[in-house]
């Protein structure tokens, strides 16, 4: 039996086009869907829900629902979005120092 890369794992949980703006937007605080719709104007809204939907069930996510009317919908991190902090940080920082010579800037 083998055991799962962790570098890996670590992408089946923020891969796809629009976790990680999702991850970076909800870094500065608690957004509603549409906030984050208008953060992340290419992203179609069933992808945005998607996405977050899968966030959200890897942890990474909270969803709060309030009841009323019309109904309001809250996200943030959970403390495990929150660490992902650095890991953002270290793919922007990379990003800065080789794409430009990697001729895809």
């Amino acid at each position: 039996m083998s055991e799962e890369c962790p570098v890996e794992m670590t992408i089946k949980m923020i891969g796809g086009r629009w976790k990680c703006p999702i991850i970076h937007h909800l870094l500065n605080g608690t957004k509603r869907f549409n906030e984050l719709r208008r953060l992340i104007p290419d992203a179609s809204q069933r992808m945005l829900t998607k996405h977050l939907r899968e966030l959200e069930k890897e942890g990474i996510v909270h969803r709060k629902i309030f009841a009323e009317v019309p109904p309001k919908t809250e996200y943030s991190l959970t403390n495990v979005g929150q660490s992902l902090e650095p890991v953002l940080w270290a793919m922007h920082d990379w990003a800065v120092t080789n794409l430009d010579s990697a001729g895809k800037h």
